[in-house]
């Protein structure tokens, strides 16, 4: 808030790099968490692939157990997170009536960007995967197979 006042107002990109920066990996982490309690096909791929078919309905019944409670926490959690998030920006906006155009400036940008990085992760495997073979270079291969998990 100092920062807008001694600005006089304008916009200061290069002052707000690192907040959109640190704003990011925080809905990054966030959103890992909520991916893990929300997404469940490798469970149920899982159940599909086990080799002991005598002991397939305990299994299924422990799986469906783990899924609620997997579900359960997602939705809590979603709830808790969406309310703090209103809750936070509502006062925030209601207080500082003169930075919310900063503020949409800022949400903008760092949306775009969580927009941008799952385009630039997928792009760059996939370009060192096709110059691996075309050149067969196993080593560009193995880290287009790294940059792929990560």
């Amino acid at each position: 808030m100092h920062k807008i006042y001694i600005d006089e107002g304008n916009y200061n990109i290069i002052y707000q790099i690192p907040q959109i920066i640190y704003s990011s990996l925080i809905s990054g982490v966030i959103n890992t968490i909520i991916k893990y309690l929300s997404l469940s096909q490798d469970n149920i791929i899982e159940l599909k692939q086990s080799k002991g078919k005598n002991n397939l309905e305990q299994k299924t019944k422990k799986l469906m157990y783990k899924l609620n409670i997997k579900f359960g926490l997602f939705f809590i959690l979603s709830f808790l997170l969406i309310s703090f998030f209103w809750y936070y920006i509502t006062c925030f906006c209601g207080i500082y009536r003169n930075t919310q155009i900063h503020l949409l400036k800022d949400s903008g940008i760092s949306f775009a960007m969580s927009l941008l990085y799952p385009f630039g992760k997928s792009l760059l495997p996939g370009i060192l995967r096709i110059y691996g073979l075309k050149y067969k270079n196993e080593y560009l291969y193995k880290i287009s197979l790294f940059a792929q998990n990560i």
